[in-house]
C-alpha cells in the first residue's frame, strides 16, 4: 500500500502529545461504526455522539495520521469549480444551494473551533482570489457578479487596489469574506478527545478487513475483532477502495507544500488573508499563528506522493521561489516540506450519502480542494440520513445521481 504523504509534516510536529487509544481486542456492538479517524471521521463522530447515537470509530493507524495531517487547513466555501462553472454543470439553482451549504459549513466549523476547550490554530479570515493573468479577469469578474447576486459577501479589487494592500501586483482579485484557517491535525485530535468524553469508543491501530450482512445487522471484521453495527460510515479519505463501492469515481493526484520558518513580521500581508489564484493547477498560501507561511501547489497527475527526497527538495525550492515573488524582501527559509496524495471527482463535488448498492453503508468522502468544509457537510448529511431526515444536498452530492449512472 502506497503512503498518503512523504516528507516533513508541519502539524504533527507541533501537535504535542495527543491521547492514544487502544486497538480493538474482542467483539463489540454499536449503532454506528465510523471507519477512519481523520477530520471527516472525527467531525462525524462528534455529530453522531452528540446526537446520542452509540458510536464506535476505528483507525488503522493513529487519529489524524492520514491525509488530515498533510492538509494545509484552509477553510473556504468557494470550490475548485467556481460558482459560474458549477452552475453550467449542474444548474444554477443547485450550484447556488451547494455554495450556500458550504458557506454554512464553514461557519459551523468556525463556531465549533471557537468553542473547543483547547487551541486548534483557528482564525477567521477572508480569501483573496486573484486573476493569474489579464485574460482571467473577465471570468473572475463574472464569478464576483454571480456571488454578489446570490447574496454572498464578496468584494472586487482592481489592480491598483491589490497593489495597495500587498507587495505584489495582480490584474484583479475578488475577496470572499467568512472563511478561516485551522490546524486540521489538532482539530481531529481534539474532536476525538471531546467525543470520547461523550461516549465515543475509539480504537486505533485497528483495520477493517471485511464487511458482511444486511443493513441493521452489519458484521465488520477487523484486525482486532468483530464489530456488529446497524450502520457503517466510511470516512476513508483517499483510500476509497476500503468502502467497497462500485459507484465511486475519483481521480488521485499528488501535490506539494512547504511551511517556512517563522518570520519577523507579516505586516505586508494584509489581514493575513488566505490567497489563491485562477490558474490550474494553482498556488495557494496562508499564515500560521506562529508567523509561518504555508504555501502549496505544483499538482501532478500521479496518484502517489513522491518518495524521492531530491524530487521533494526540488519542488519545495520552486514553492519557496513563489513565496518570495509574492513577498519579496522577506527572510524566508523552509522548515517543513511534504508531498501528499489528493483526490477529486470529475465534477469537483464530494461523495456523501448511503450506497444504494449496499444499504446501511454511508460514504463521507470529501474529494476536492475544500476537504475540511466537505467533512463538516458530511457530518450533517450522514446524521440526517441516519435519523431519517432528508438533506437538501442529497441529490447533489449523494450516490443516486447522474455522476454515477444510478437512477434518482
Amino acid at each position: 500500500m502506497h503512503p498518503l504523504h512523504f516528507g516533513s509534516l508541519l502539524w504533527p510536529s507541533s501537535g504535542g502529545s495527543p491521547v492514544r487509544y487502544p486497538p480493538l481486542a474482542g467483539d463489540i456492538d454499536c449503532d454506528v461504526l465510523i471507519v477512519g479517524g481523520g477530520i471527516t471521521g472525527t467531525l462525524t463522530a462528534f455529530a453522531l455522539t452528540s446526537a446520542g447515537l452509540d458510536t464506535a470509530l476505528i483507525e488503522e493507524k493513529r487519529i489524524g495520521s492520514g491525509s488530515t495531517s498533510a492538509s494545509t487547513g484552509l477553510l473556504q466555501y468557494s470550490n475548485d469549480a467556481m460558482l459560474t462553472e458549477l452552475a453550467s454543470e449542474i444548474g444554477e439553482e443547485d450550484a447556488v444551494l451547494f455554495y450556500r451549504e458550504c458557506k454554512h459549513a464553514v461557519e459551523k466549523l468556525c463556531r465549533l473551533a471557537e468553542r473547543l476547550p483547547l487551541d486548534v490554530g483557528f482564525k477567521r479570515r477572508s480569501s483573496l482570489y486573484y486573476a493569474s493573468t489579464e485574460k482571467d479577469v473577465p471570468m473572475l469578474h463574472a464569478e464576483y457578479e454571480a456571488l454578489r447576486r446570490n447574496g454572498f459577501s464578496v468584494d472586487w479589487l482592481s489592480e491598483d487596489r491589490v497593489r495597495s494592500l500587498f507587495p505584489f501586483s495582480k490584474p484583479a482579485a475578488l475577496v470572499t469574506n467568512g472563511d478561516g484557517e485551522i490546524d486540521p491535525y489538532r482539530m481531529s485530535v481534539r474532536l476525538a478527545e471531546l467525543s470520547a468524553g461523550l461516549g465515543l469508543r475509539i480504537y486505533e491501530n485497528t483495520a477493517l478487513k471485511s464487511l458482511e450482512g444486511p443493513k441493521g445487522d452489519l458484521r465488520c471484521h477487523t484486525s482486532g475483532g468483530v464489530i456488529r453495527a446497524r450502520s457503517v460510515v466510511f470516512a476513508v479519505g483517499y483510500r476509497p477502495n476500503i468502502a467497497g463501492s462500485d459507484a465511486i469515481r475519483v481521480k488521485l493526484a499528488r501535490t506539494y507544500a512547504i511551511a517556512t520558518k517563522p518570520i519577523p513580521s507579516l505586516a505586508q500581508w494584509h489581514e493575513r488573508w488566505l490567497i489563491w489564484e485562477t490558474a490550474r493547477p494553482y498556488f495557494y498560501a496562508r499564515t500560521t499563528s506562529d508567523g509561518r507561511i504555508v504555501l502549496g501547489g505544483l499538482d501532478e497527475d500521479y496518484p502517489y506522493p513522491t518518495e524521492s527526497r531530491a524530487e521533494l527538495n526540488q519542488r519545495a525550492a520552486q514553492l519557496l521561489r513563489e513565496a518570495e515573488r509574492l513577498f519579496p524582501g522577506q527572510p524566508l527559509a523552509i522548515d517543513n516540506a511534504w508531498s501528499a496524495t489528493f483526490g477529486e471527482s470529475a465534477d469537483k463535488l464530494p461523495w456523501i450519502g448511503e450506497d444504494p448498492e449496499h444499504p446501511g453503508r454511508y460514504l463521507a468522502l470529501g474529494y476536492g480542494g475544500n476537504g475540511a468544509v466537505y467533512s463538516m457537510l458530511a457530518s450533517g448529511i450522514v446524521l440526517d440520513l441516519l435519523q431519517g431526515r432528508t438533506n437538501p444536498l442529497n441529490d447533489i452530492v449523494g450516490l443516486r445521481n447522474r455522476r454515477t449512472g444510478l437512477p434518482k
